[in-house]
This record gives structure tokens, C-alpha cells and sequence, in this order.
């Protein structure tokens, strides 16, 4: 059995070729490493997006990327020969090297800067409020699917800090101010706001302010 994401990535890989249609699309991706076990309908993060394997050839799998996907992320903006980010779905007695990621994208973010700092690359991203209302300093936050630490945020942006390993690992530090990259927020801070704020007159969450003071939160 396999359960979500940890932000881990266990390779880069390359688009090979994109087929678009009227509003989806088919791509396929190369790898390595994560064809040990693939099988069809086994779940693939692609830079943090969730895909399902649709076919499997050699050392290539494609995957079917319906228009609610493409209109919510950055894939859009990738093209063949793309370096992706990987990541196959956390096995059940796996361990969490990273943060519990679902693969499903709350918004894109843009890459405003990048700086050194000593032997870690400080990587600015500026998103809109929908986004940043999720986050918080120190935090975990996944980008393009690799799970990453906030070291600092304001009202346009946040900021985190890639290690030289997380840098060669993957293909955050490829990009360049402008790019695009996909987001996914902490859960955690999405299932508090929904238990602290239920939608609906007939949901009352006994989860309230008052309660977390008074328990220590």
C-alpha cells in the first residue's frame, strides 16, 4: 500500500514529449531510479503534482493531465526536454524524511530572487494571499514538490534556503527570477482553518480559539 508524499525527491527526470489536446494533455517523463517497482496506476509526484501512471515503456511512463491541473499549476509552462522533479507515492513503513505532502497544488508562485548566502542559496517566491494565508516562518511549505523550510515572509512573499544537497538533487536552483513554480501548503494549517470555520451553518466545530488557549495551543 502507499500513502501521499514526504517532499523527499528521489530524482530528477525529463519530460520527453508533450501531446496536447483542446483543454488537457498526455505527457511523458523519463527516469531511473523510480522505475525499480512503477506500476501502472501507481501515483507520481511531477515537480509536486500528483499524476497517475497511464502507460509504462522502458524507462518512460506517461501520465493524462486533465484541465483543472493545468489551469492550477505551472505544468503548463514546461515543455519537452523539461527537468522534472520525482517523487513516487511514500510506501506504508516508509519514514518521513520530509513533511506529509498530498500532491495536490494550492497555487503558483514566481520566483522573485535568488542570493547567496555562505553555502545555501536564499530563493525568494512571491504568491498571491491565497497562498501566503498558509504560510508562517518556519514552516514547511512544498515547491515543486521538494519540502522546504520558510526562513522568512511578508505581505508578497516567503523565503527558504536550499542546502548545497537539496540544490543538486533537484531542479530548484536551474530556474531563474521569473520562473514559475507550483506550491503546496502544509496541511495541517488547511484542516485547523476548516475545523475553526466550517462552511456551513449545519457544521459546528467544537474546535475554537478558546479551546486550543485553554489546552496550551
Amino acid at each position: 500500500m502507499r500513502i501521499l508524499f514526504t517532499g523527499i525527491i528521489e530524482e530528477v527526470g525529463k519530460i520527453e514529449r508533450i501531446e496536447r489536446g483542446a483543454r488537457s494533455s498526455r505527457i511523458t517523463i523519463s527516469g531511473d531510479v523510480i522505475f525499480s517497482d512503477l506500476k501502472l496506476g501507481d501515483s507520481v509526484a511531477v515537480d509536486g503534482i500528483c499524476l497517475t501512471v497511464a502507460a509504462i515503456s522502458g524507462k518512460q511512463f506517461s501520465a493524462d493531465v486533465m484541465p483543472e491541473t493545468l489551469s492550477r499549476t505551472a505544468l503548463g509552462a514546461l515543455q519537452s526536454g523539461s527537468a522534472v522533479n520525482l517523487e513516487r507515492a511514500m510506501a506504508a513503513n516508509g519514514r518521513f524524511g520530509g513533511h506529509i505532502v498530498s500532491g495536490h497544488i494550492d497555487g503558483v508562485g514566481k520566483i522573485a530572487q535568488m542570493q547567496s548566502d555562505d553555502n545555501a542559496i536564499q530563493v525568494r517566491i512571491e504568491t498571491d494571499a491565497s497562498s501566503l494565508r498558509y504560510v508562517i516562518e518556519k514552516g514547511s511549505i512544498a515547491i515543486d514538490g521538494i519540502s522546504l523550510t520558510i526562513t522568512g515572509m511578508d505581505e508578497r512573499g516567503f523565503s527558504v534556503s536550499i542546502i548545497p544537497h537539496t540544490g543538486a538533487e533537484t531542479t530548484l536552483l536551474s530556474k531563474r527570477p521569473g520562473d514559475l513554480v507550483n506550491l503546496e501548503n502544509d496541511l495541517i494549517g488547511k484542516y485547523v482553518e476548516r475545523l475553526l470555520h466550517p462552511q456551513t451553518e449545519s457544521v459546528k466545530s467544537k474546535l475554537t480559539y478558546e479551546f486550543l488557549a485553554e489546552h496550551g495551543f
